[in-house]
């Protein structure tokens, strides 16, 4: 896919695809500048991670490099080696994200500088919780020195992450006394092993850190896939820094560690051949995601931890540049709630206002740095991408139950986006507030109950309130009406044309001037029931039954359609279709221009009261 110049974890030749790939875990290199973080690299894995020409004439590393190195156990490392020079903390701060563990350098001549201490702040505030201390160029101290690098070493990361993390002194090949890289790849084989596997939650995003073009291929992203599963011919989005929309791409190959694969798990570098997008409008920072399973943040509460030691608080005043991903970009900041700021080793919340949109989701970590003072100043987690309250009212966490209570009502696949979980809609489209719930229903009722026995017409009601009508057991919704229940019955009961059916039964009046929704209602409520174009009360079509059964008892090889009209003393018109229903119901059976009785057939000697709270059968 691409030539070793321009990717250290891409190879000109891959062979073909593959869908057997070991797991893998990715480590980031720490340290300060000339410590031999990238000699390190370069003697565990056999590859230079400084792949530009200027790096390597200049022997000091500005961007980042990747290496990858095969362990006993199976357990493929990916190395993200970082620039340690204060000018390149830019840089340096890009390689962090998605990784597992660190590679901490720390020289035996030098000791603790500067740049180790503000790596190792970087590391803590960004989540990373393994790690192997790698006490350098061992070889050339003695033992009173290196056991007093050791305990300095001790000293320092005491409290932090790398507290109970492996010191193993190494060196570079070609120094007396150097022992190889066996104790170092053993500390990193244990290591590896304690890390947990990356969760694929279906939701894949890289944070690309580099973009290039290859002749005949097109565009190459690389970056540390997190999140979800990516396979060639994937459908998915870059989503660029700033406010262009999202550039629609398909998966045209991946590549890992110099193997071309069909399909890359989380927790893995890649190199990624995207159809559809010139590598000219990718840069680092952007995102190769599924756009629409991700908001797009503007605004956001977080969760802030400053770094110990700080000369300053951290307050509103300043100019901070955030670290999200693999970008970096100016924010401004309010410390949420009634504080102003927050004291230097103090944890605290504050809103974020960035300047450019990114794909985030509550959990992700950032660095935050003052652009005046060109320190870090702290870091932590996201903790809300859409926050709704005001500054000082919200009370931001990574609740789902949070983000729904603060909105009431959230679209589903909306919730997901602001949450990165899993939502269920509880009702249409929704998830919703019980609060919010309970508050619809009383509303809707009351509306119901304001309009009296006409109803309230549905239409008049917004889409969730519709919803919350349809589940609500007081009411009746019928043909766009919604009537309280008991009402219902006792408006279709009372209805003027069903005492006109009931006055008139064998000759009922046709339902002219009556409304069509109420005519509606009365047939699907069994009070009247439409056949061959004529209206019948059910009442009607319940005595005449019954005359029919006692005219058959005494004409039992069948009766005509004139012995029914006489019966009912009902026109010709009236009668077919009081026949017509009955042959199909079950009641009559015909055969010729006789009727017969039919297996429904009421008995003749039921009372009316009988019938008539029994029904037909």
């Amino acid at each position: 896919m691409a030539d070793g110049r321009q990717d250290g974890d891409v190879t000109a030749d891959a062979g073909a695809p593959t869908r057997s790939v070991p797991p893998s875990r990715v480590v980031v290199t720490a340290g300060h500048v000339d410590h031999g973080k990238s000699t390190l690299v370069e003697w565990l894995t056999g590859t230079n991670p400084d792949r530009l020409e200027e790096e390597q004439r200049r022997g000091l590393t500005i961007d980042l490099g990747f290496a990858s190195v095969m362990l006993d156990s199976g357990i493929e490392v990916g190395i993200v080696d970082v620039p340690g020079h204060i000018r390149f903390l830019k840089n340096m701060v890009a390689g962090v994200g998605a990784v597992d563990a660190c590679l901490f350098v720390v020289s035996a001549m030098e000791g603790w500088k500067p740049q180790t201490e503000d790596h190792l702040r970087i590391l803590d505030v960004i989540g990373v919780r393994h790690g192997v201390v790698a006490l350098t160029h061992a070889a050339l101290v003695g033992e009173d020195r290196l056991a007093e690098a050791t305990e300095e070493v001790a000293e320092h990361v005491a409290g932090t992450f790398l507290e109970r993390a492996p010191i193993v002194a190494v060196d570079v090949p070609g120094h007396v006394g150097t022992d190889g890289p066996d104790g170092l790849r053993a500390a990193l084989e244990t290591m590896v092993r304690a890390v947990p596997p990356p969760a694929d939650r279906g939701r894949p995003r890289l944070w690309i850190d580099r973009s290039f073009a290859i002749r005949g291929a097109g565009a190459v992203v690389t970056g540390t896939l997190a999140g979800g599963t990516v396979s060639v011919g994937d459908r998915m989005d870059v989503v660029p820094i700033g406010a262009a929309p999202p550039i629609p791409v398909r998966v045209r190959g991946l590549e890992s560690y110099g193997r071309r694969i069909e399909v890359a798990a989380p927790g893995r570098r890649l190199a990624v051949n995207l159809a559809g997008a010139d590598h000219h409008s990718v840069a680092r920072g952007a995102a190769l995601v599924r756009a629409a399973q991700w908001h797009r943040c503007a605004v956001a509460d977080a969760a802030l931890t400053t770094v110990p030691g700080l000369s300053h608080p951290v307050s509103h005043r300043g100019a901070f540049l955030a670290h999200l991903g693999t970008g970096e970009q100016s924010v401004r900041l309010r410390v949420v709630g009634s504080a102003s700021e927050i004291a230097p080793g103090e944890s605290g919340t504050v809103r974020l206002w960035l300047s450019a949109p990114l794909p985030l989701a509550p959990g992700d970590r950032f660095i935050l740095r003052d652009a005046g003072r060109q320190e870090v100043v702290g870091g932590g987690t996201v903790l809300d991408v859409a926050p709704v309250r005001s500054v000082a009212k919200a009370a931001p966490s990574m609740s789902v139950a949070r983000v729904v209570a603060e909105r009431g009502w959230v679209d589903a696949e909306q919730l997901e986006r602001l949450t990165g979980a899993p939502a269920t809609p509880t009702l249409g489209r929704w998830v919703v507030d019980p609060d919010a719930l309970a508050a619809t229903r009383a509303a809707v009722d009351a509306r119901v109950r304001a309009a009296g026995p006409t109803g309230l017409d549905v239409s008049l009601l917004d889409e969730r309130a519709r919803a919350v009508a349809a589940t609500m057991k007081t009411l009746t919704v019928s043909h766009g009406i919604a009537r309280l229940a008991d009402a219902e019955d006792l408006a279709l009961a009372d209805h003027p044309y069903l005492h006109a059916l009931r006055a008139a039964p064998f000759t009922p009046p046709p339902p002219d001037g009556v409304d069509r929704n109420d005519l509606r209602r009365l047939v699907r409520s069994g009070l009247v029931v439409e056949t061959n174009g004529v209206w019948f009360a059910q009442s009607a079509l319940e005595e005449a039954a019954r005359r029919v059964a006692r005219l058959l008892e005494e004409m039992p090889d069948g009766v005509r359609v004139s012995d029914v009209r006489d019966v009912l003393g009902a026109s010709r018109k009236y009668v077919l279709a009081l026949l017509a229903h009955f042959d199909s119901s079950g009641i009559t059976r015909r055969n010729g221009d006789f009727r017969t009785g039919g297996p429904n057939l009421p008995d003749p000697h039921r009372d009316d009261a009988h019938a008539h709270q029994g029904g037909l059968p």
